[in-house]
């Protein structure tokens, strides 16, 4: 085994044995064309309610997963036991569950040898976050929640992983990755009021938990005694989680086929797909960037395919669908590989700088319980949550009930009145890490709102 930086912590393996075992596996196999791939990992998580913590944990696994190719079929494998016998039975099955495959027509072959850029995706304070680091970020929330009389719950996650492919054409690629996220909502005792926030960031180090805290405790003060206000089109406020909410929903719809065939949003009508179409608001520019320092991604796909940086909308127009390698080569494109980054345009004003211009509309925080409705208009529902506030001449005048939404957020920003400065977020609605999305606040009319929801 190689010799271990003291920055790294116990179950990240090194590049050297990561290469040394994908040898070792592969020397094993006797399919036509094989892939090694392992990930090995730390995962932390602290959960806390009630301001105080009620469960936490930490594990440790690398797996293997072996995939066989004969001609057109395939299979894989995967397993945590890595001794030879083991590993020896693991290579076997997927070979034999391989021949016993269906042709698949759409089969690619293997990669050969490649060539990567080096990803900001690895950050050490992260890698070493243990359950000291998460408790007394823990505290920073609870405590002062606790002053104020108020019940705090939330949960934190860091992850630390190290990811290798290799394959019988000569390909290996290697680099680790981090992730951390920090949510809370803080809540009146008798459930009448409810703020939230929440981060995450590659770099624990750029989570203030104190910050997170003051603000979901401001949002549960202020949110107390909310009225009910008809359901209809409004000029909204969204902060940028709410923002990180709808547009990560644009990103998982780029798929190149579907639009090809006619079953997506980005379909042109009569054919084809709406690559160099305008389809949203000139201000709005979207950008993947695995290199991003700030939403950073792992520099390969799994199949070993480097990731790059790729706009998908330059000035509100779209200039790149996701093309898989298969997709490609029948449309005689080059592969476009969607990765776990988006980063949004933006402007340079504040959230307050947002709702002071705004006469009448209402501030959402986020929202949950999002579900599609119609994926050829990107048309989703949700409920807003944990602070949501009537915006009348440009103050914030009284908290509101929750509402359900259904919107796109394509009409959203073909809505755009104004943006403010992008920032990382937490977009997920578990609380993980999830998707790496920077966007910035935005102010956008005739937001339509459903119904009204009781639910705090």
């Amino acid at each position: 085994m190689s010799p271990r930086s003291l920055f790294d912590p116990p179950g990240i393996i090194s590049r050297d044995d990561a290469e040394s075992l994908t040898k070792r596996i592969l020397g094993m196999a006797k399919a036509e064309q094989s892939r090694v791939t392992i990930i090995g990992g730390v995962r932390g998580n602290t959960r806390f309610a009630v301001n105080q913590i009620s469960t936490g944990g930490d594990n440790t696994n690398t797996t293997v997963t072996i995939r066989s190719t004969f001609g057109s079929k395939s299979a894989s494998t995967t397993t945590n036991k890595l001794d030879d016998v083991s590993l020896q039975a693991a290579v076997g099955l997927s070979e034999r569950l391989a021949k016993l495959a269906p042709d698949d027509p759409e089969a690619m072959p293997e990669l050969g040898a490649q060539s990567y850029q080096e990803s900001p995706s690895w950050n050490a304070v992260t890698a070493n976050l243990d359950p000291a680091g998460r408790a007394a970020a823990v505290r920073a929330v609870t405590e002062p929640s606790r002053a104020a009389k108020l019940a705090a719950t939330g949960y934190i996650e860091s992850d630390a992983s190290a990811h290798a492919i290799a394959t019988n054409k000569g390909l290996f690629a290697y680099a680790r990755e981090t992730s951390s996220s920090m949510t809370t909502t803080v809540r009146a005792p008798d459930g009448s009021a409810s703020g939230w926030a929440g981060a995450s960031h590659t770099d624990w180090s750029r989570i203030d938990p104190e910050a997170l805290g003051a603000r979901a405790i401001e949002k549960a003060r202020a949110s107390a005694n909310p009225v009910a206000i008809e359901p209809g089109r409004y000029t909204v406020v969204l902060e940028p989680t709410a923002v990180g909410n709808l547009l990560q929903l644009i990103a998982f719809s780029l798929n190149a086929r579907n639009a090809d065939e006619g079953r997506s949003f980005f379909t042109k009508q009569g054919g084809g797909n709406k690559i160099g179409l305008k389809v949203v608001d000139e201000r709005v520019t979207v950008v993947s960037d695995p290199f991003d320092p700030d939403a950073a991604a792992l520099p390969f796909t799994p199949e070993g395919e480097p990731a790059k940086k790729t706009t998908w909308i330059e000035n509100g127009i779209v200039r790149n669908l996701a093309y898989d390698r298969y997709w490609a080569q029948k449309q005689g494109k080059e592969p476009t590989p969607l990765v776990g980054t988006l980063r949004m345009s933006g402007g340079t004003q504040s959230i307050e700088d947002l709702i002071a211009s705004t006469q009448r509309g209402i501030l959402v925080t986020r929202f949950w319980y999002i579900r599609p409705v119609d994926p050829r208009t990107i048309l989703f529902t949700g409920l807003t949550r944990d602070g949501t506030f009537l915006i009348e001449d440009g103050k914030i005048t009284k908290a509101v009930k929750n509402l359900r939404y259904n919107e796109s957020p394509v009409f959203m920003l073909n809505n755009l009145d104004a943006m403010g400065v992008p920032v990382r977020v937490s977009a997920s609605e578990d609380g993980s890490p999830g998707f790496a999305i920077v966007v910035p606040p935005i102010k956008a009319h005739d937001f339509n709102f459903t119904s009204l929801s009781d639910a705090v």
